[in-house]
């Protein structure tokens, strides 16, 4: 009971009203809730560490002196600097006698001080901590309403993607299906157009058979004309012994099929087959090139119907050899233009006749093989594309011109509207009018009529 009410009388010292709550570690004074809060607030002693007491307990001894642990008489009175620790004055006259000592209540401040500094520290890095909490929380929640948004947008797209390919399947199949309804009514129709021809012709047979077999001479003889004239009608129809189309109907899973509802789709249904004898073949310089200069032409694919392709993909082979020397092939390059026509380009370095081949599927496309004529390279101007010689060289009487022309004067060259002069502009080393032309001179070594002509020098 005593204990009890000693338990009881525990409190606030400084109201005196309530029970004590907590104590001020650094006043040393037990303190109810309200002044625990009060104390936390005031300027002087908001840096004060005050902590809660636990149970009725410690409210009870809070405040009463604390006794030294070594000599249990004696209370905790003075701080050894060296040990860091409260001592008695038995510690002092003991072990610690030559520590430094001093009374607790003079060195609490400085001890104190830094220990508040610590604490404020130590809850800078809480807020710290706190906030760095509230932003993970907060990155947390904006994750999962980031997540939960593409979710959405990968559904929509999903659902828009899958529509897509349906409405491509519906695409093709009816594709497939207007495909294969062509290919009947193709049919149907050859297949009545043969069965007509041959009625037509069992009719006449066996008309022909009864005339033979009962008629008289003279009903053979008036009939004849008819008859004749009909079965050679009948035998001069034209008409095909195949079927006038075929079952080549693939799908292609990997042709692109353009867009469908802002999707790129691919498989398309591929029913054109390349027909190698029906594909052609074009270009200026088909069959003309020049040595150690670019040429080229064009493959244009068709199917079997004759209309061109429309895509690419094909097996095209091309072989270029000279004719005379076997050794002497030139390497073309193809390109595909993925439109069913193909470029065709190479560089021969030496001149000849070269066979030049060109084959789809392992087989010649029309117009091949052809030969190739290489011409030596392009023979440039020595001279000068001028008016005239008299102009060109300023008056000279000893320049002479290609074309041939003269002047009066002893001028050796040709002049305006004199005897020679071709009337336009040419040019003075072999007397050719357009400028873009070759040089007719032949190489130094050439012993041709021309290279002998002296031409004017500029």
């Amino acid at each position: 009971l005593a204990g009890s009410r000693g338990r009881a009388a525990a409190g606030c010292d400084l109201c005196a009203d309530g029970a004590a709550a907590g104590r001020c570690l650094t006043c040393g004074l037990r303190l109810c809730s309200f002044c625990c809060r009060a104390h936390r607030r005031q300027k002087k002693t908001a840096s004060h560490a005050v902590t809660e007491l636990e149970n009725t307990k410690d409210c009870s001894q809070a405040g009463k002196p604390l006794l030294c642990p070594s000599h249990p008489t004696e209370e905790l009175q003075l701080f050894c600097e060296q040990c860091d620790q409260p001592v008695c004055r038995d510690c002092v006259l003991g072990r610690h006698r030559q520590h430094p000592c001093d009374f607790t209540g003079n060195v609490i401040h400085r001890h104190g001080d830094a220990l508040r500094e610590l604490l404020k520290s130590s809850q800078q890095h809480m807020d710290t901590l706190e906030d760095a909490l509230s932003q993970v929380d907060e990155m947390g929640g904006a994750v999962r309403s980031r997540a939960e948004a593409v979710a959405t947008e990968i559904c929509l797209f999903a659902r828009g993607y899958v529509k897509a390919i349906e409405e491509h399947r519906d695409r093709l199949l009816k594709q497939l299906e207007d495909l294969k309804v062509q290919k009947e009514n193709l049919l149907h129709l050859q297949k009545a157009q043969l069965q007509q021809l041959l009625l037509d012709l069992r009719t006449g047979v066996e008309f022909t058979e009864h005339l033979l077999m009962s008629g008289s001479d003279v009903e053979i003889l008036i009939t004849k004309g008819v008859v004749s004239s009909r079965l050679t009608k009948l035998n001069s129809v034209a008409y095909s012994t195949h079927p006038s189309v075929d079952d080549r109907i693939q799908f292609s899973p990997h042709e692109r099929a353009g867009q469908c509802c802002g999707y790129e789709v691919f498989g398309a249904i591929l029913n054109k087959v390349v027909d190698p004898g029906r594909c052609t073949l074009h270009g200026e310089d088909l069959h003309s090139a020049r040595q150690n200069q670019l040429s080229g032409f064009t493959l244009l694919c068709k199917d079997t119907t004759g209309e061109r392709m429309g895509r690419g993909g094909e097996a095209v082979r091309v072989t270029i050899t000279h004719k005379d020397k076997r050794d002497c092939t030139v390497k073309p390059t193809v390109c595909d233009n993925d439109d069913g026509t193909y470029c065709i380009s190479y560089s021969p370095e030496e001149p000849g006749l070269y066979t030049v081949c060109v084959c789809v599927k392992g087989q010649h496309v029309q117009g091949s093989p052809f030969t190739l004529v290489v011409k030596h390279k392009f023979r440039e101007h020595q001279g000068v594309f001028h008016c005239c010689t008299f102009c060109s060289s300023g008056g000279q009487k000893a320049a002479r011109c290609a074309c041939g022309g003269t002047m009066p004067g002893g001028y050796q060259g040709c002049g305006h509207g004199h005897k020679g002069h071709p009337g336009c502009h040419h040019w003075s080393c072999c007397g050719q009018v357009k400028e873009s032309s070759e040089c007719l001179c032949g190489p130094p070594s050439d012993t041709s009529q021309r290279s002998l002509l002296r031409t004017v020098a500029l």
